[in-house]
């Protein structure tokens, strides 16, 4: 079918094919379309199967030729692409040039663009500086996680009856917005919200106002919002509220003593050994997290010095999946909705994806430099590395390796782990070819907010 072809990769990671197809096969596409035209057309005074090609062509006239030309377009880069490396990618369909002249008694030509999947040159990270933050656990950190053990095992039970609402005590309450006319808002009635006062956990902020309450008061509060609340409905706005208390409940800590610790877990006898758990847990937490900072670090450094030209499409394939992902976190199951959404956020979808672009583009650069690299420095995941990664993962859980690798297995993440591990190699062997510096002095509690 092909007279000869063309195939030139273009900026962007894109290709451009051009092809010629002989007159003879022209004509032949044509006629064989009348044929299929002729079997399948019913016209008033003709059987079906039956209707000479003149009436045909004067009854469908250019739609014939157009139809023509687009089937033999398609087998025409079919054929052309067939065992070529430049193909299109699986979501970026050939893209016609122009508009070619498609006679059917002459050679016909045409070009059309796709994306490629890209040339990827991975960079060179030695001598990169690395920064990581110098971070000890301190004696205040173990104690932050002792105190939170003795919230989470504190005993709540009701309150004298007649006593007073404070801070720290768990309350049930009902409440309402209300007009300029004293009567309920429609729409902002809560009942039986819990909440511990003092803690902020509610949308108006009103922890103070029940303060001194008793059980079943009910009493009417103004609310005058800053311009920067963290709530935008309710950012320089004022509130009229009906507050009702109808629970009032008080925790009591338990003492810092071996019982604690027996309470928190049959594997601890003592309050020491409760503290001894808790600083190896804060230290393992702090190890991963620097271990992440220098990995981001060394995979920074590594995009910076690399070379790849990411395709158009493969970054709105990017983009769309994370439209998705927002969908299906929002619940939503139509893009109707959502658009609705953006909308009342004073934003569009485009804006969207204006916004998410830097970063799509650079976590495909990223990608498709780690899995050159891996490739390339044919790293394997053998089954000793694999039995390991069960075992680590068990240690830090309440199963066993074998359940834990059959549960990798039921789920078909099998792969996915020996990918992990594969790139985890790279990463150790590129850590020996950078600089880590040391960077500012922080305390453990603000390095896990800034990472957040």
């Amino acid at each position: 079918m092909i007279a000869s072809k063309k195939i030139e990769r273009q900026a962007k990671s894109s290709a451009r094919l051009t092809v010629s197809v002989g007159k003879t096969d022209v004509r032949a596409a044509y006629d064989d379309l009348l044929k299929d035209y002729g079997k399948t057309v019913r016209i008033d005074g003709f059987r079906q199967g039956k209707v000479p090609a003149a009436v045909l062509e004067r009854k469908f006239g250019d739609a014939l030729k157009t139809e023509a030309m687009a089937r033999l377009m398609d087998a025409a880069v079919q054929d052309a692409l067939e065992g070529e490396e430049l193909v299109p990618l699986a979501y970026a369909q050939p893209s016609l040039e122009g508009e070619p002249s498609f006679d059917l008694d002459s050679d016909f030509s045409f070009s059309v663009t796709y994306d490629v999947f890209p040339e990827v040159k991975p960079g060179d990270v030695s001598g990169a500086e690395v920064e990581v933050p110098a971070v000890s656990v301190s004696k205040a950190d173990e104690e932050r996680e002792l105190a939170e053990i003795r919230e989470r095992n504190a005993l709540v039970k009701d309150k004298d009856e007649g006593s007073r609402a404070a801070k720290g005590d768990i309350v049930t309450v009902n409440y309402v917005e209300l007009d300029d006319a004293g009567q309920p808002v429609q729409g902002t009635e809560r009942q039986d919200f819990v909440f511990e006062i003092g803690s902020g956990y509610n949308l108006y902020k009103f922890d103070d106002d029940f303060v001194g309450m008793k059980k079943g008061d009910e009493k009417v509060v103004d609310k005058t919002f800053p311009a920067d609340f963290e709530y935008s409905e309710l950012a320089g706005a004022s509130r009229k509220l009906k507050l009702s208390l109808v629970k009032l409940k008080e925790k009591t800590l338990p003492e810092l003593d071996d019982d604690l610790a027996q309470d928190v877990s049959e594997k601890f006898k003592t309050l020491d050994d409760l503290k001894a758990d808790i600083r190896a847990k804060l230290e393992k937490r702090l190890d991963d997290r620097l271990r992440s900072i220098k990995e981001k670090g060394i995979i920074d450094a590594l995009r910076e010095r690399s070379e790849v030209d990411v395709p158009e499409s493969m970054v709105q394939a990017e983009l769309d999946m994370r439209m998705r992902n927002l969908m299906q976190r929002m619940g939503l199951d139509n893009e109707e909705r959502l658009a609705q959404i953006i909308a009342a956020s004073g934003r569009t979808a485009q804006s969207m994806y204006d916004e998410w672009r830097p970063d799509a583009e650079k976590a495909i650069k990223t990608r498709l430099v780690l899995d050159k690299m891996v490739a390339d420095g044919a790293f394997e995941a053998t089954d000793a590395d694999m039995d390991a990664e069960y075992a680590k993962m068990a240690a830090e859980s309440s199963m066993g390796a074998d359940d834990i690798k059959a549960e990798y297995e039921k789920r078909g993440m099998v792969d996915y782990l020996r990918d992990r591990i594969k790139e985890d190699k790279l990463l150790a062997q590129l850590a020996d070819k950078v600089k880590v510096k040391k960077g500012k002095k922080m305390a453990f509690v603000d390095l896990f907010k800034e990472n957040e």
